[in-house]
């Protein structure tokens, strides 16, 4: 593991400051457990003459979805699988959408599939995520696989909280007996990662408390956090005077505005005020590099697991 103190200039109240943090640095991660995972698809390519297969259904043109899709199909060439696309206009109906998953379902030659969220207006989610079949089911979003998780019992887990998981433990973080703050209570993100932290495993042990919006101070409660877990939507909610000292802290938020200032057109924005918040860690996750890359790695791990009938 490379050395991750790192002095780094920030720009603090508009005064230069130079400060010591530890970067939970999640490209440097991904890549290494990028690594593992393609020596892993090489050897099922040698033992079944076929490589893992990613399918991937994205509905529409949302800019941050195209941009997360491109994204998972560079990644599985990168690592030695083959990927699908299927990519279909907003028109598209719920009934046509549910039926096309039905196919890929049935298909032998798919480990898993994923549908971009979020969708258009007029198809439900909650559908959509129960017509993947559970087996197949990579995101780990599929009632059957979060109830599994629930019950400590072998599952596909949700991607992001999966891809936390992995960082923690990558770097030899000890989460025992810590206590374990979560704003953001989503079914993709934070009511998985509060269960995760809470079970009897490493990463976990941790007591939990979750918040959100209808949290009437969640300060009083993020101050209290050795690790607080931010998945909340809203660019900078968490700010300085809500952190101890010495937190770890993880954001998960991916929040796009428009920019001049980089070729993409767009700046992300996590749901930490990090400029502030960083002087005040032990750990801290950056946005972007943090964990958005994680996530990445949690889908190869579980369609690799797939591949190799290790969940069902």
């Amino acid at each position: 593991m490379r050395n991750l103190y790192v002095n780094k200039p920030l720009n603090v109240n508009k005064y230069h400051i130079l400060i010591k943090m530890q970067l939970l640095d999640g490209k440097f991660v991904s890549e290494k457990l990028k690594e593992r995972i393609a020596i892993e698809a090489a050897e099922i390519l040698k033992n079944t003459g076929r490589k893992p297969h990613l399918v991937a259904i994205l509905v529409g043109h949302d800019g941050g979805s195209e941009t997360y899709v491109a994204s998972k199909i560079k990644n599985c060439e990168k690592v030695g699988f083959n990927s699908t696309l299927y990519r279909f206009e907003n028109t598209i109906t719920e009934e046509e959408l549910l039926r096309k998953i039905d196919e890929v379902n049935k298909d032998p030659k798919t480990d898993g599939i994923l549908v971009q969220l979020p969708l258009p207006k007029h198809i439900s989610a909650d559908k959509v995520t129960e017509k993947i079949s559970p087996e197949k089911d990579v995101d780990g979003f599929h009632p059957v696989n979060l109830g599994r998780m629930q019950r400590n019992l072998p599952s596909f887990l949700p991607a992001t909280p999966y891809g936390i998981l992995l960082m923690l433990q990558e770097y030899g973080i000890d989460t025992a007996g810590k206590h374990c703050v979560v704003v953001g209570r989503s079914n993709i993100v934070g009511s998985p990662m509060s269960i995760l932290m809470a079970r009897n495993t490493n990463p976990g042990n941790c007591t939990v408390t979750i918040c959100h919006s209808k949290t009437p101070d969640i300060k009083k409660y993020s101050l209290d956090a050795d690790i607080l877990i931010v998945a909340i939507g809203k660019k900078n909610f968490i700010t300085a005077d809500m952190v101890k000292e010495d937190a770890i802290v993880i954001d998960v938020g991916m929040n796009r505005e428009t920019s001049t200032e980089t070729k993409s057109g767009f700046k992300l924005f996590g749901d930490v005020d990090f400029e502030n918040v960083a002087p005040k860690c032990s750990w801290i996750t950056p946005v972007p590099g943090g964990v958005g890359l994680m996530t990445i790695v949690g889908l190869l791990k579980n369609t690799l697991a797939s591949a190799k009938k290790e969940i069902y």
